[in-house]
């Protein structure tokens, strides 16, 4: 993949108009795919994420067309072949829920019971084996990521959890919440820890894109024999805070 050279993000005419056409390319194929994938809900799960990782591909080709923003990622050797984990990621803005599941495929994510209600692709995310949890009450949430978590792993999908619960701006903290890696503890698998600045350039609730290079890094996996929940969490946290610090050296953040 060819990458672009960061720069300094400039809200200027081309930043507008860019970000203008990348968001009517999505109005108008998220229906498309999304009526694809649905018709094909009686297919095998892995023909319907085909469609998905093919829109997809599309959307990132785009991003980068429209937008001027792709992509680097350091550290997929620490991506286990052989197994399922655990992912661990920084939340900054929308780009990560997107593009993590073709960085670590096959993939599902935890996420808001209420955007299965989105029309078209709710709908077909709905479709995808996704844990959605209702956040309003956080005992059946936590049971619902427990049990199907366990159980995606186990059919061989990566979960993707981000434990600050919600996009956090970039240079802000939020303590992480204890769930994945409860769930890596129960489950037994391990833990990727991942950070990444894409915040940087994809501001969350904001409709500009600005152009320049995301940097994801993947951590070495953690295991997961012989630790508490807290243990597993505090070495996530740990790797991903002193990850955040290079990146945003590296940047000049």
């Amino acid at each position: 993949m060819t990458q672009h050279t960061s720069s300094s993000p400039k809200a200027d005419f081309k930043v507008y108009f860019g970000s203008t056409l990348f968001f009517i390319y999505v109005l108008f194929s998220t229906p498309i795919v999304g009526v694809a994938i649905l018709g094909g809900f009686f297919l095998p799960f892995t023909v319907r994420y085909k469609f998905a990782d093919i829109w997809i591909d599309c959307l990132l080709y785009m991003l980068k067309l429209c937008c001027g923003l792709s992509y680097q990622v350091e550290g997929l050797e620490n991506v286990p072949k052989n197994q399922a984990a655990v992912i661990l990621s920084k939340h900054q803005s929308a780009w990560e829920t997107i593009a993590l599941r073709q960085i670590i495929s096959p993939q599902t994510a935890v996420l808001k019971k209420s955007l299965l209600q989105i029309p078209f692709g709710g709908w077909a995310l709905a479709t995808l084996k996704p844990i959605a949890i209702d956040r309003s009450n956080q005992k059946e949430a936590l049971k619902m990521l427990l049990d199907q978590g366990v159980e995606r792993l186990q059919e061989g999908l990566f979960v993707l959890i981000f434990p600050e619960g919600t996009r956090v701006a970039p240079g802000a903290y939020k303590k992480f919440n204890a769930g994945g890696a409860m769930l890596a503890n129960k489950s037994g698998f391990p833990v990727i820890p991942l950070a990444h600045n894409a915040g940087e350039f994809w501001p969350r609730n904001s409709f500009v894109k600005y152009p320049g290079v995301i940097k994801v890094e993947i951590g070495p996996m953690i295991s997961t024999l012989n630790k508490s929940t807290k243990d597993i969490n505090a070495e996530a946290e740990a790797w991903i805070s002193e990850a955040m610090r290079r990146i945003s050296t590296e940047s000049g953040k």
